[in-house]
């Protein structure tokens, strides 16, 4: 990870470790689910649904606080947002109750829906011209660090302290994040006139290339999700794995995870957004296609299926940070913390059909899972083609994946389009 972030700014640091906090937070109840629902005196379903609250809260929260604080530094929704999540988890300790702990989850997801696209826009504001892509990719693994450090690591502090020990860990990140953030990030001041109404601060975000960025956002997580979701039962179908070897695929998947977000950021930066989604997608559809494959053959070597995990993984991984980038593009720097918001919402938004669409799929046949997930996202990567080549971009460059003559049109218009300064650069 220091390789990671050797030359990256302090405050993206920061802003990375806010993203870890908070989706660490997401996901480490699971570990701890039989002990929390034991102490409570509720069934393990009832505390599942703590997981479900929280992402629908954040789903519905997150663009309504993007309206709601557009006036306000973003440092100051930061820190403030910080400070409520780290509280919110530091008290578990003293719940007794399992009401009282579903109203401190949806207090934590309030505060989540602030930190992750006010962290998201931040770094699309303050990164240099040339390695905004970069920095999105950085802040993203903080999310896969969550999965591959975070969520392991308070499974085991909550079997060695208690389930409410995984919590205070949760609230500890947070409040670190929120120390360094009062020292390190930059004060970016909020682009809305005082006097803007609610229609003047949606106006960057409600045309077609980023409403189909948004509906893509839906389908590509829905698809991801559907297979990630069920990807237990699958690999037992397909290559028997037992336990051990799945909780090995899947540290290997979270590396491929970070890979997956680097790559994405660098080849955004080089070739455009759009170059880079579509670049991502195919890479996914093509593992899918060849799990379904393998499914045919079945039961098939670890080895191969380990290989095609780490491929599916980095390619996953990789759609994220361009669509984030495809959606500053499209929304314009103005809009960029409400582009960010709503791109959260769709992804919970996303995780959520996943799931449910997986588990009909499962229920069928397992093997269908990567063939959907290749169909949807397939349809996805054809329709914000579409879209977004046929609608201009709300931002100053021309997207790298403009035709030559769009490209030196651009240029010529504004004298500093991303093709140009790499040009002056050499």
């Amino acid at each position: 990870m220091s390789v990671l972030f050797r030359q990256a700014p302090l405050w993206l640091c920061t802003l990375t470790l806010a993203a870890f906090a908070v989706q660490t937070d997401d996901f480490i109840i699971i570990g701890v689910l039989p002990d929390l629902a034991r102490d409570l005196h509720v069934g393990e379903g009832g505390a599942g649904q703590l997981v479900t609250v929280y992402s629908l809260v954040y789903a519905l929260a997150a663009p309504a606080w993007a309206l709601l604080l557009a006036r306000i530094d973003r440092k100051r929704a930061l820190c403030g947002a910080l400070a409520v999540f780290a509280a919110t988890n530091l008290v578990v300790p003293l719940v007794t109750s399992f009401p009282a702990l579903m109203g401190l989850r949806v207090s934590a997801a309030l505060a989540a829906a602030v930190v992750m696209p006010a962290a998201l826009a931040e770094a699309t504001a303050a990164a240099p011209p040339d390695r905004r892509g970069r920095y999105l990719a950085t802040v993203m693994t903080g999310l896969t660090g969550a999965v591959l450090i975070g969520v392991p690591a308070g499974t085991y502090i909550g079997d060695a302290a208690g389930w409410q020990a995984t919590f205070v860990f949760a609230g500890a990140l947070g409040a670190a994040a929120l120390l360094l953030a009062l020292v390190t990030v930059p004060r970016t001041p909020s682009v809305a006139e005082p006097a803007a109404g609610v229609r003047e601060l949606l106006r960057p975000v409600l045309n077609r290339a980023v409403l189909v960025v948004l509906l893509v956002t839906v389908v590509t997580v829905a698809g991801n999700l559907a297979f990630q979701t069920y990807l237990a039962p699958f690999l037992t179908d397909l290559a028997s794995v037992t336990r051990r070897q799945l909780a090995l695929l899947l540290v290997l998947s979270g590396a491929g995870g970070l890979i997956g977000t680097r790559l994405a950021g660098r080849f955004v930066d080089q070739y455009g957004s759009l170059r880079a989604l579509v670049a991502a997608g195919g890479l996914f559809c093509a593992g899918m296609a060849a799990f379904c494959g393998l499914w045919v053959s079945r039961p098939v070597p670890l080895a191969p299926v380990a290989a095609l995990l780490m491929w599916w993984s980095v390619a996953a991984w990789a759609v994220p940070p361009a669509l984030q980038a495809l959606m500053v593009d499209r929304a314009g720097p103005e809009g960029a913390t409400q582009a960010m918001a709503l791109h959260s919402s769709s992804a919970y938004v996303g995780a959520a059909a996943g799931g449910g669409l997986g588990g009909a799929l499962v229920v069928v046949d397992a093997g269908l899972l990567p063939a959907v997930a290749a169909v949807l996202v397939g349809l996805a990567l054809g329709g914000v083609w579409w879209a977004v080549r046929s609608a201009p971009a709300a931002v100053e460059r021309p997207d790298a994946c403009a035709g030559p003559g769009e490209a030196e049109a651009g240029a010529a218009a504004d004298g500093h389009g991303a093709r140009t300064e790499r040009g002056h650069r050499r």
